[in-house]
């Protein structure tokens, strides 16, 4: 059993003597943060004067005042998404950054950098084990084709608590390491504790084997890099020694329902001219997404400590979003943490419902909530990265703000519907009465301007690709068009959903309700009973608002219903865009296609390589099958640990006989656990059922196993 994880990094661990970048970027950094805060301010300023003279009583009611307030914040935060992109646009109708890492050193100079140890780190917990094996057997061969696998070690990282599945991931492990001849380069470890999820399991594997490798590249279970970037990595962190986190902007793969293939196609389209954008704004200040990313070890290992925080509620206890703040402690360090788009060929997977993506925002909203602590009394911590905790926070906190920005507008039509007007509102302090007024012209150009702010970028991004005569890569410039307005009917349906639902999972946050960590779904649909029972409340209350705006004023409700229908379609949406034959359907006409499908790598090609890691009996769990295989059995021992004491002994003895009786189910999962953690226990256990009569439980499997061998 490892030990817990140690609270011994200090909050602010001394910087130490880093060498001089090689490009000063802070004042350019600067002039476009303040270049952005210009626009975004200036915009938002113009927008919220608009308002304040399209509202009846122009500000002079509470209602009114709060109606204002949270527009402005919220038109700034669509702002900033906006002027982002420009940023990008304008900057890839150039030559692009010149400050960029990948811009600073020419293609020779980094192709004669030699490189450095570099651990690839793949952490799962209760993922399905064959196709997460076959992603990293296919990074492990793209980086073979290069040359240079002599200088990149690979560790699984499992959390897994189900015997069934980490049983099978220890096998598929042996089964890949002969395979590829990766035997002394391919390592598994088992946590038999998982604390603090994903970030603990980095930091054990730190504590453990960190000072072997120099570098540490980060993947998730869906995560892919091609042998290319991650040599281009590592060359780029070798001659840029102050650079502690390299990120590359991941692109979206493998979308088999509807809904996955939307979410990769505004991807692919649209996430250039963003992240361009992005990484030209923040420069050496960027944020860190927790995977597809280079680490300077060292530099982590000294100053990426996680401590709890000391606050109350929300903001006591682990940080459940620690990459955001892993970028932050290396930025005080003195070191640098870079987003570089021009990598390329870095992949992940999209969840493949709606309902799979609110369940894991309802996790991120929580852990980005608690970012509000570290961003309000972090010590140290640079300007960049404190804006990178807002924008995060802003992420979830937007939708319940648009909430209230709602409710406020349905008080504020049923004041005018329902009561006199007054004349003298709270607040005013002339002799002379208010009188409220109507500018129906201005009100429309102001929405107008609001939906530019979504919806510019995307046409912005459709120029972008026309520009560099990529369109064909997209099924051809006609079947793109349509596919992005496909992308935006869908994007209004789904805005309401995401918005209740991330209200509903910030309140709860707030409340600090505990969330369970479990494994992420990959390929099943939504059902009608799952859809109906998630998004009922959702869809009365669009009914119930509609019907309300309907009484009051026949231009309110006109109003209402771009978030009144779609709230209530929710469960149809959600069943329709779950479904794989839809998402099919579309690809075969040509439509939401992406290059990655019309022209895929060799490391996508070797993905779709369906060849079993580990073969499977029909018929038996993964646990019956490391009990009866003599190999597997063996196997597994190998993985196990002695007897430690003559209690224990007793015990397990007592397991292995009602196992051998009664079948494994009837054990708990932790008991099974113990019998497989056990080497003495696994060696009795395959003597015995190979023992067993044919009548028994044990019996009825071999010759399950007899009959198709």
């Amino acid at each position: 059993m490892s030990e817990a994880v140690p609270n011994a990094v200090p909050d602010v661990a001394p910087t130490p003597e880093l060498p001089e970048s090689t490009v000063s970027w802070r004042g350019v950094a600067f002039f476009r943060r303040m270049l952005l805060i210009t626009f975004v301010l200036g915009q938002t300023a113009v927008a919220s004067y608009y308002l304040l003279w399209i509202l009846p009583y122009h500000g002079g009611t509470l209602v009114e005042i709060g109606l204002i307030a949270l527009f402005a914040l919220l038109y700034a935060w669509i702002a900033v998404g906006f002027w982002t992109a420009v940023f990008g646009l304008v900057l890839r109708l150039g030559r692009g950054d010149r400050y960029s890492l990948l811009n600073r050193h020419s293609a020779d100079q980094l192709d004669q950098t030699p490189l450095a140890r570099t651990a690839v780190v793949m952490p799962i917990y209760h993922e399905p084990v064959q196709r997460t094996l076959r992603g990293l057997r296919a990074v492990y061969r793209d980086i073979e084709r290069t040359g240079n696998i002599e200088h990149f070690e690979f560790y699984i990282l499992s959390d897994s608590r189900d015997p069934n599945v980490w049983l099978e991931e220890q096998a598929a492990w042996k089964a890949m390491c002969d395979e590829l001849g990766a035997k002394g380069r391919l390592f598994y470890r088992r946590r038999t504790v998982n604390l603090n999820y994903k970030s603990g399991n980095v930091a054990d594997f730190l504590r453990r084997w960190g000072r072997r490798a120099k570098y540490m590249i980060v993947l998730d279970a869906d995560s892919l890099l091609s042998g290319n970037t991650l040599v281009r990595m590592v060359q780029l962190m070798e001659r840029e020694p102050r650079t502690g986190i390299l990120q590359t902007n991941p692109t979206l793969i493998n979308g088999q329902s509807m809904f996955a293939r939307l979410q990769q196609f505004a991807n692919r389209v649209y996430s250039p001219l963003f992240s361009t954008g992005l990484a030209a704004v923040q420069m050496g200040d960027a944020a860190f997404w927790g995977h597809n990313a280079i680490i300077r070890t060292d530099a982590f290992m000294a100053h990426c400590g996680l401590r709890k925080l000391p606050g109350f509620g929300l903001f006591k206890g682990p940080i459940m979003s620690h990459d955001f703040v892993e970028a932050a402690y290396i930025g005080r360090a003195g070191y640098e943490v870079w987003l570089e788009p021009g990598l390329g060929e870095s992949y992940e997977e999209s969840p493949p419902t709606i309902s799979d993506e609110l369940t894991r925002d309802e996790r991120w909203s929580k852990g980005n909530l608690q970012h509000l602590w570290i961003m309000l009394f972090g010590k140290k911590i640079r300007f960049a990265h404190r804006m990178a905790f807002l924008n995060g926070i802003m992420a979830y906190l937007a939708s319940p703000l648009w909430f209230a920005f709602l409710a406020l507008t349905t008080v504020e039509a049923a004041q005018m519907a329902l009561t006199p007007i007054d004349y003298f509102p709270e607040g005013h302090q002339g002799l002379f009465p208010r009188w409220p007024e109507w500018r129906p012209l201005w009100a429309v150009g102001l929405a107008l301007s609001t939906f530019a702010l979504l919806f510019l970028p995307k046409f912005m991004a459709i120029f972008d690709v026309l520009v560099n005569k990529t369109s064909a890569k997209f099924g051809g410039f006609f079947k793109m068009l349509i596919s992005v307005f496909l992308e935006i009917l869908v994007s209004m349906l789904l805005a309401p959903i995401r918005m209740l639902a991330h209200s509903r999972y910030v309140l709860g946050a707030l409340l600090n309700f505990s969330l369970s960590w479990a494994g992420q779904n990959r390929t099943e649909e939504t059902t009608w009973k799952d859809a109906f029972v998630s998004q009922l409340p959702g869809m009365i209350a669009g009914l119930a608002w509609s019907g309300f705006a309907w009484s009051l004023d026949m231009m309110f409700f006109l109003w209402s219903l771009p978030v009144a229908i779609p709230l209530v379609l929710a469960a149809p949406t959600s069943v329709l865009l779950s479904r794989v034959r839809v998402g099919q359907a579309l690809r075969r006409h040509g439509m939401l296609l992406i290059p990655e499908e019309i022209a895929p790598s060799k490391l996508l090609n070797d993905t779709e390589d369906e060849r079993k890691l580990l073969p499977r009996l029909k018929g038996l769990t993964r646990f019956e099958e490391a009990i009866i295989s003599p190999g597997l059995n063996k196997m597994h021992q190998s993985f196990a640990r002695p007897h430690r004491a003559t209690l224990r002994q007793e015990i397990l003895l007592r397991l292995c006989k009602t196992c051998l009786r009664d079948g494994p189910d009837a054990l708990t999962r932790s008991e099974l656990s113990h019998i497989c953690r056990d080497r003495e226990a696994l060696s009795w256990l395959h003597r015995a059922v190979w023992r067993a009569e044919p009548e028994s439980y044990w019996g009825r499997r071999l010759t399950l196993v007899s009959n198709q061998t």
